[in-house]
């Protein structure tokens, strides 16, 4: 198959984004929360861990601790007991405790609104900060990469890199800035509802014309 040119890719970009917006009208953010600390800690325990697990765990989590003075304040082995089951409890323990404490400090215990200032918190990464930015906020200052986003951006040929920045910045090159977080959500939904890592409905998806791995699968088929 010939290398796709640049305006090719950008043409099929916009076409993937009209077929998706049509098939997932309704994409959210599935991490239950209703401001911006509980996103931020959710995020933060979603961390090689299903949103259906960290729902479960912030339904009670969120009830016992409200502000990230509380979270600050409680003692660092119920905290861990709290998010056991999300797996790396320890670590994600002690970075929200610590997270929380800057934003006491420098933050009057409330969530910034900028890249710089959440990304200097303790274990918020690009990734984290761009889910508060964009869903907290509706601030789309970048895509959100996770494991879905980085292999569907993969098998669809919007970029050859596995480096979640460089991935991100090619999608940023090819997705309008309006769509940036929403573009996330479609690729998330897209992968967990049609395009498994294994087994993908490439029969079935919305998007098949313009996706050159089920163009490949078809062949091989």
């Amino acid at each position: 198959m010939p290398r796709e040119s640049a305006e090719a890719r950008a043409t099929r970009a916009r076409q993937i984004i009209a077929g998706l917006r049509r098939a997932y009208p309704a994409a959210h953010c599935e991490l239950n929360y209703s401001n911006p600390l509980e996103l931020l800690i959710a995020t933060i325990l979603s961390a090689q861990c299903t949103d259906k697990r960290v729902n479960l765990v912030t339904a009670e989590l969120f009830k016992k601790y409200r502000t990230a003075r509380d979270y600050a304040a409680a003692p660092l082995a119920d905290l861990e007991a709290a998010v056991r089951t999300t797996g790396f409890f320890r670590n994600k323990a002690k970075n929200i405790q610590a997270c929380c404490r800057r934003l006491v400090e420098l933050h009057r215990g409330e969530v910034p609104r900028t890249m710089a200032e959440l990304h200097a918190l303790d274990g918020v990464g690009r990734k984290t900060a761009n889910v508060v930015l964009g869903n907290a906020f509706g601030l789309n200052v970048g895509v959100v990469v996770d494991t879905h986003v980085s292999r569907l951006a993969a098998r669809l040929g919007l970029t050859r890199h596995t480096d979640p920045v460089k991935i991100e910045q090619d999608l940023m090159k090819l997705v309008p800035q309006p769509d940036w977080a929403l573009f996330s959500h479609w690729l998330i939904w897209h992968g967990r509802r049609r395009c498994g890592a294994r087994k993908p409905d490439c029969a079935h998806c919305e998007i098949a014309a313009l996706c050159p791995s089920s163009v490949k699968m078809t062949k091989l088929e």
